[in-house]
């Protein structure tokens, strides 16, 4: 049996649209397993125990690029992962389905070849990327390439996810966006990321509150989460350095510094305060990416 392990992610990071993403540590974990036949999936809902499961599916997918026919699968799933939250949980099933058909066929695709088998897939890499190498890594394509950079950050910072009771779908936060973009906003936009880039690898985290400005996406998405302005306000009061909305939301990430031990405790005793039925964790950086074992037992 093989096992994968895959760590959430936030992708966006404020200014950083489609191209910044960070590997924490929360993971979904999965089980791999070539069977006489048929499929079988355990560990999640009846309704994701299908063949139209993500995990299964990309799978498939892979199997077919590599040439390998399967003659029945068992999947077993422990997820950690909320979903629909912004914490990159579609794009840990691709990633742990991808990686889980390579291992079964004993493929030896590379790293960079499960990029590309998981991006296309997903349809961009900004979630994939850190899941696959950890930490926080920039990702672009161009001309049907991807291109990636891991990036160093600095000592001295950890992240608090407060992820809200409710869901939202990467195509419900889309449609919210406009078609097109101001050029000064565009501007703002590529200043802030490199202000942000070099704030994290440099440790200037007194520049984070005005690096993680954005103009274009966030302003949209913050007015389908309820309160999230003022929960925001509220963060910056209680000692955060910066906050964003985790890819396309609805949780929101804050970042503190890693000898702040009063922030976790008074964002809950706010949230509750103002019944907000909110999870709130601390989350280190997954600076590995991916884990996978072979030869496991039940």
């Amino acid at each position: 049996m093989i096992k994968v392990k895959v760590p959430a992610t936030s992708a966006n990071i404020g200014p950083g649209f489609d191209t910044l993403g960070i590997a924490l540590q929360l993971y979904n974990t999965f089980f791999f397993e070539e069977i006489d036949e048929g499929l079988e999936i355990n560990g999640c809902d009846n309704d994701y125990a299908n063949e139209n499961n993500l995990v299964y599916t990309s799978m498939l997918e892979t199997f077919k690029k590599i040439g390998y026919e399967a003659k029945g699968i068992k999947i077993t799933l422990n997820t950690n992962i909320p979903i629909a939250r912004g914490l990159g949980s579609s794009a840990a099933c691709i990633l742990g389905g991808v990686i889980g058909a390579n291992e079964i066929a004993k493929a030896s695709l590379s790293k960079g070849e499960i990029l590309e088998i998981a991006t296309e897939i997903e349809g961009h890499p900004d979630n994939i990327a850190p899941a696959l190498f950890g930490g926080l890594v920039v990702s672009v394509t161009e001309d049907e390439n991807i291109y990636y950079n891991k990036i160093n950050i600095a000592n001295g910072i950890k992240f608090v996810v407060l992820i809200p009771d409710f869901t939202l779908s990467t195509s419900e936060a889309r449609e919210v966006l406009p078609s097109t973009v101001n050029y000064k906003d565009a501007i703002y936009n590529v200043g802030r990321v490199s202000l942000l880039l070099s704030a994290l690898s440099n440790g200037r985290f007194d520049l984070l509150k005005a690096s993680l400005m954005d103009r274009l996406h966030q302003p949209y998405r913050k007015k389908l989460i309820p309160k999230g302005d003022e929960i925001i306000n509220k963060s910056y009061e209680l000692g955060a350095l910066g906050t964003y909305i985790s890819g396309a939301g609805p949780t929101i990430m804050a970042i503190i510094k890693d000898n702040n031990m009063n922030f976790t405790v008074s964002i809950k005793n706010y949230l509750n305060f103002i019944n907000c039925n909110w999870t709130v964790k601390e989350l280190d950086l997954n600076l590995s990416g991916v884990g996978i074992e072979k030869g496991i037992k039940e």
